[in-house]
């Protein structure tokens, strides 16, 4: 055996290691994200969604502040035209 053929041999196994390697890696993949849950009820998920939820809650507060003061404020107005 003369080395080209052997620098061909070798190189044709690396290749093939490579090509196992990945396939194997997208299986991996591929089966984690079949682990995943279609309802997302995930730890992270769920946690996400409540951290959601209470934001909106949060925003919904002060929305009512804020709509809360620019009507005290005109009341305000009103009353000191009426005086």
């Amino acid at each position: 055996m003369n080395p080209f053929e052997m620098v061909v041999i070798i190189v044709a196994i690396v290749s093939v290691a490579n090509v196992l390697k990945v396939r194997r890696g997208v299986r991996r993949d591929h089966e984690q994200l079949l682990d995943v849950k279609p309802n997302g009820e995930d730890g992270d998920n769920r946690r996400l969604r409540d951290q959601v939820e209470q934001l909106k809650n949060r925003i919904q507060v002060l929305e009512r502040i804020a709509v809360e003061k620019e009507n005290s404020l005109a009341r305000e107005i009103d009353q000191l035209r009426d005086r």
